[in-house]
């Protein structure tokens, strides 16, 4: 046999978690055709790897990078997701997407998304269906494979546009046809926003419903579920776990963190006595406990994988979560659209009854009313808890960065105040971080691990692709992160289990066959590393710096990344079908 490529003398760590092996991994028409001693083969290229180690290209389940693919410029933004390693990715995450559109989720759509790719989307999307979309983005050509998800909160709106109202039987009837239509075009699944506006007015019978289509399609039912807070996360993880077992679906819970809910004046002490420990942390780091509260969800999700349910987790090596700045005001504030929000955001009587919603609203459950919600995150964690992350205007740049608290001070307002003010300033173009102390705190990292090192859960990034201000550093660093941190330098998980729980693990989580481990017959996506350097230099505060130690990436047996640089003209990548 010829073959276009070979790999000699490759450590060869093949995702599934075992021991590394030395051999060599020969490649045509952009599959792993042979694993073995090809000393005496011949091939159209060899590459010596002796020095350097091989495993499969990293699988990002959470990420909404599908928001870059229509942009003029979509190439190099997703070059800092292809230079640390990331061959395929998920989208249509948290109940989001770009397709199906229709005349009355149109809205909607286009304005969720202005919010974060910071200008009108609509002379750039020329699909209306799911199949179209795909198949624009096909043409166009893909620097990685892209699977997507049918998006809950789009299929909603088509029947519904942003009302709070229980869906009587003919909406829910309507959205089961647009989620059917949208897994027959190659959806692997239905993700929810649960948390989001309009996704956070549904209740479990609609749900439900809508699961038992992706029953019918053998496909994923993934969900950002409706609470992360420590009072109300038992029952958000319950409702899908229960969503999972009567439907009989593969269930996703998407980017797992706890957040504590402390009475005052324990959450003031707390705060304090956080924000002085992670001070101290930096002047001499101690042994950091690991999150018990996640440990217990965790521990059940086991359990019922152990019993046979189809159960998946991921979650981020990061200290701080980011969205825009209304996912966090009361679900009443959000209706009618972007304009009716900012009104309501300028009138002075309004924006005090939002304040207020927020700071006495309690975690309540469930939270499917317009003025109660299971998340109320500047409640749970106090106005410190934002900060800014990225400004549409070149005019507010300058305060990436900044919390709400300080930018308050500095311009002689309360924290709400200073936020709503800027949103008016950018139309709501304002993304956010929000974190217990401040955006990078190793110490809050630290004590997340629970979740990043459990066997059950998968890496993701979460990645929003800004395409202004300040990214998260996980944009340039996510993966590499954890194999450098995690495993190298503090040695809490083997090399060979971290690199599973970013390939095979979350390849089998969402039906992605034939990616995720080096195995003959499976796609030639690649990652070659070195495991003494692999890592990063990128920081919250300073984040655009590519990984160190990534040698070079493959893409279906194509190189997008080698010694010579990011070689985007590849287009070597291909959408992923749920029957592919």
């Amino acid at each position: 046999m010829k073959f276009d490529l070979i790999f000699d003398k490759a450590l060869i760590y093949d995702g599934t978690g075992r021991l590394p092996f030395r051999n060599d991994v020969g490649i045509v028409k952009g599959k792993i055709a042979a694993i073995g001693n090809l000393e005496k083969a011949t091939a159209k290229t060899r590459v010596d790897v002796s020095g350097l180690a091989l495993c499969p290209g990293f699988i990002d389940v959470h990420t909404h990078a599908e928001m870059a693919l229509h942009q003029p410029a979509y190439e190099k933004i997703v070059e800092p997701l292809a230079r640390q390693g990331i061959t395929t990715f998920v989208g249509g995450n948290c109940g989001a997407g770009l397709g199906p559109i229709s005349d009355r989720n149109a809205r909607f759509q286009y304005e969720f998304y202005d919010v974060f790719l910071g200008s009108d989307q609509r002379g750039d999307i020329t699909w209306n269906t799911f199949g179209e979309m795909l198949e624009t983005h096909e043409k166009r050509g893909l620097v990685q494979n892209c699977a997507f998800l049918a998006p809950h909160g789009v299929i909603r709106a088509h029947p519904m546009g942003d009302s709070p109202e229980p869906a009587k039987p003919a909406h829910i009837a309507d959205m089961k046809d647009m989620l059917r239509q949208c897994l027959e075009e190659g959806a692997v699944g239905m993700s929810t926003g649960l948390m989001y506006y309009p996704g956070l007015c549904s209740d479990q019978r609609e749900l439900m419903e809508l699961a038992h289509v992706c029953h019918q399609f053998n496909a994923v039912f993934t969900s950002h579920i409706r609470s992360y807070n420590s009072d109300t996360i038992g029952q958000a993880i319950d409702e899908v776990l229960e969503i999972g077992r009567i439907a009989q679906v593969p269930v996703q819970i998407s980017h797992l963190f706890w957040v504590p809910n402390f009475k005052e004046p324990l959450k003031t002490i707390t705060r304090v006595a956080l924000k002085a420990a992670s001070t101290a942390f930096k002047v001499m780091p101690f042994p950091v406990p690991a999150d018990s509260g996640a440990n217990i969800y965790l521990k059940k999700i086991d359990r019922l994988i152990q019993e046979g349910h189809p159960i998946g987790v991921d979650a981020m090596p990061t200290s701080a979560g980011f969205t825009h700045l209304f996912a966090f005001f009361p679900p009443w504030s959000l209706m009618g659209g972007m304009k009716e929000v900012l009104k309501r955001v300028a009138d002075p009587i309004t924006r005090a009854k939002i304040r207020k919603s927020i700071e006495e609203g309690e975690p309540v459950w469930p939270h499917r009313g317009p003025d109660s919600w299971s998340m109320n995150l500047f409640k749970v964690m106090g106005w410190e808890c934002g900060f800014i992350m990225s400004t549409a205007s070149d005019k507010n740049k300058h305060l990436a960065g900044k919390s709400f608290v300080q930018l308050g001070k500095e311009q002689g307002k309360h924290p709400f105040d200073a936020a709503c003010d800027l949103a008016l300033e950018e139309d709501g173009r304002v993304l956010i971080f929000e974190t217990p102390t401040y955006p990078g705190d190793e110490l809050v990292e630290l004590s997340l691990r629970g979740a990043l090192l459990d066997k059950n859960v998968s890496i993701a990034t979460d990645t929003i692709p800004v395409v202004f201000g300040r990214p998260s550093h996980l944009t340039y660093d996510c993966f590499p992160k954890f194999l450098g941190k995690y495993s190298r330098e503090k040695k809490m998980i083997a090399l060979p289990e971290a690199i599973r729980k970013c390939t095979s693990l979350p390849a089998s989580q969402l039906q992605i066959r034939h990616r995720g481990s080096v195995k003959e017959g499976f796609f030639a996506d690649l990652v070659i590393f070195d495991p003494q350097t692999i890592g990063t230099t990128a920081t919250a505060t300073d984040p655009a710096h590519f990984p160190t130690g990534i040698d070079s990436v493959y893409v279906n047996g194509q190189a997008i990344v080698d010694k010579k640089g990011y070689h985007p003209e590849i287009k070597s990548g291909r959408v992923i079908r749920r029957w592919d």
